[in-house]
């Protein structure tokens, strides 16, 4: 099978969760035997390609040099902020290149970012019998979880331009699933949403896969540190979001309590630098080289995540090295997660930050929790098995 994969950047190095979605799925797709051309953006830090020439798995790149687009040009633009920053001249002229240079099997948009080359590939294929297959391999049901985030917003200004770029969100993505011959959902929530909008479009979840670290006989003692932590990168406005209004509720209870809370991952150092001001609890490492061993020096590894949707990929690196997980409600979809059995779930930021200093020191609580979840996941969420449905469900089509 030839596929062109578009994408919004090379995935290396894999230190959010959608690049770790796009390149386990492309590695995946290549070790299941598909020819893979895949064509995005480079970023700093990646490793060095060149286009056209297979790497070690036999993937062919095909990146084009980012020069972003100012903010203006993205708020002028039709296209949402996600795609807008993709739509350079270098990509849509490799672009060009590429749907000439082959009879492509598929064509797979990587996300609502690649939605930018939605209407070039229409226009070079203008006849839906004639035209390689389209896969839209969704990352969230963008039209509902940006509109949440933009109204969630504060800021009275921010949030009318967060509400427009939410509406050019949802309009391209509808256009994403009304073109695709299939539609892939990261959550069988995110899948539901789709379904009612458009029913009888074929519809497939895929989780993402897991290839970290596996944690083995870890056991949480009175000796570790009385810590909670929250792992992720904080580049995402709903990200922050989510990370200023817990820590304002949990830092002085932690502060009260004898507690700790450390936050790893990076984000703009204008952040970190305000959310550190007022901190009396709470560690803000900026970026880190890894996260195994902050992890091994704490007890619990918390989701508190209101606004963002979608699977989370963190909650994998918690399972798979030991963490008991407490999280709020509704935050952890894709995972056979059970409450009270194998993760702990609370209503509000409150609720969970007072959940923390409930069971910190019940150590045979929490090596319970983290022996249940990682029991219900370890033969979950391996990466081949994703390739293996995705290539099977194009093969079909």
């Amino acid at each position: 099978m030839r596929c062109l994969w578009l994408t919004l950047a090379d995935p290396e190095p894999r230190h959010n969760g959608q690049y770790l979605y796009s390149g386990g799925l492309i590695d995946a797709m290549g070790q299941g035997g598909a020819a893979m051309h895949v064509l995005g953006l480079t970023r700093p830090g990646s490793l060095p390609r060149v286009n056209g020439e297979p790497d070690g798995s036999g993937t062919r790149w095909w990146l084009s040099e980012h020069h972003p687009r100012s903010n203006l040009q993205s708020l002028l633009s039709s296209l949402p902020h996600i795609a807008d920053r993709s739509w350079t001249p270098g990509l849509r002229q490799s672009l060009d290149a590429q749907l000439e240079l082959a009879p492509w099997d598929t064509i797979v948009f990587d996300g609502i970012s690649a939605g930018w080359a939605l209407d070039q590939v229409l226009r070079r294929f203008p006849s839906r019998r004639k035209r390689p297959k389209l896969v839209y391999v969704s990352h969230n049901h963008e039209a509902s979880l940006r509109g949440e985030v933009a109204r969630s917003h504060e800021n009275f200004i921010k949030r009318q331009v967060l509400k427009y770029d939410a509406m050019k969100a949802a309009w391209l993505e509808n256009r994403l699933v009304d073109a695709a011959d299939l539609v892939t959902a990261i959550t069988p929530d995110d899948a539901r949403q789709y379904q009612q909008r458009r029913p009888g479009r074929r519809i497939e979840v895929l989780t993402p896969g897991y290839a970290g670290s596996h944690e083995n006989g870890r056991r949480i003692t009175s000796a570790t540190p009385r810590r909670a932590v929250i792992v992720g990168s904080f580049d995402w406005i709903a990200k922050r979001m989510n990370l200023e209004q817990f820590v304002a509720v949990a830092d002085p209870l932690f502060a009260a309590h004898g507690a700790e809370l450390q936050v790893i991952g990076s984000a703009e150092e204008s952040f970190l630098s305000r959310m550190r001001r007022n901190a009396l609890a709470t560690q803000f490492t900026g970026p880190v080289d890894g996260v195994l061993d902050f992890m091994r020096e704490a007890r619990i590894a918390l989701v508190a995540e209101r606004h963002g949707g979608g699977f989370k990929l963190k909650v994998l690196d918690y399972i798979f090295n030991r963490m008991p997980i407490l999280a709020l409600s509704g935050s952890v979809a894709g995972v056979p997660l059970r409450h009270d059995d194998s993760i702990l779930l609370y209503e509000d930021y409150e609720a969970l930050a007072r959940g923390v200093l409930q069971v910190i020191d019940d150590c045979d609580r929490l090596n319970s929790l983290q022996d249940r979840a990682y029991a219900a996941c370890h033969d979950q969420f391996d990466w081949s098995s994703r390739g293996e449905r995705l290539l099977s469900a194009m093969a079909t089509l």
